[in-house]
């Protein structure tokens, strides 16, 4: 069945309505009719399945026939990905999505080439986000990952706490894997960590002194292995090790 996404502030389980782009979608994009099933999301867990009902408006009625709730995944993973150049940035957050991270924070690092000021940012946060919705929508993921504005290592940094691990890939010769790090943790701490943090660099890697502002505020170095990789790969690999230790 078709998906859609209905945002938490709009979501009334007895009183479903699609609007906007998703009624648009639906009606003269799918060519859905009354009677034919959909399933919609919030975005924070919860899914319905339900029928289009009849009329004549721009918004699409729904009636609920079933009611779920997805458990929340057991890591929270938040991507901190310096922005690439191009279009990579849109294939970071689909795959993101796609691969479990629960936020994406796009970061300015010093050797982003992308430079935003206040209106170009809230727009690429809000183009970025749609992105997510689709590829939730695509995915089956009923917990919508939320894109935060672009913002600098140091603002991030001020914004962001509670992690019980936080790692940067880095090229660096003191770069740990990442197994040994997991390993340590549980060791120390009885179970593996619940909430987790994960710095990409640009193209070029963060500078030396973004490298130690990520130090000093606790991150951990970790490397990924003897081939340098492209940003939108790097943020594929890392997300993938960390779901797939951390996610089941």
């Amino acid at each position: 069945m078709h998906r859609f996404y209905i945002a938490p502030e709009n979501w009334q389980p007895d009183a479903l309505v699609l609007t906007g782009t998703e009624a648009h979608h639906c009606r003269n994009v799918l060519r859905l009719e009354p009677t034919d099933k959909v399933v919609v999301f919030n975005g924070q867990g919860r899914e319905i399945t339900a029928e289009i009902l009849p009329g004549d408006t721009t918004d699409v009625r729904l009636r609920k026939l079933h009611d779920a709730q997805t458990p929340p995944l057991r890591c929270r993973i938040t991507l901190g990905q310096a922005i690439p150049k191009g279009k990579n940035m849109d294939l970071i957050v689909q795959k993101a999505v796609e691969i479990g991270a629960a936020e994406i924070a796009p970061i300015l690092s010093d050797r982003t080439i992308v430079r935003l000021d206040e209106e170009s940012a809230a727009s690429k946060q809000a183009k970025w986000q749609t992105v997510a919705v689709e590829a939730a929508k695509q995915c089956g993921q009923n917990w919508l990952p939320q894109v935060q504005t672009p913002q600098t290592l140091a603002l991030f940094f001020k914004d962001h706490r509670g992690f019980d691990l936080q790692l940067i890939g880095s090229l660096q010769s003191d770069a740990v894997h990442l197994k040994k790090i997991l390993e340590q943790f549980s060791a120390e701490h009885g179970d593996r960590p619940k909430n987790v943090l994960m710095l990409v660099g640009p193209e070029g890697d963060f500078t030396p002194a973004e490298l130690s502002l990520a130090r000093s505020q606790g991150c951990r170095p970790i490397t990924l292995g003897p081939i340098v990789l492209r940003v939108e790969t790097a943020s594929i690999y890392c997300l993938s090790i960390l779901s797939y230790e951390l996610l089941v």
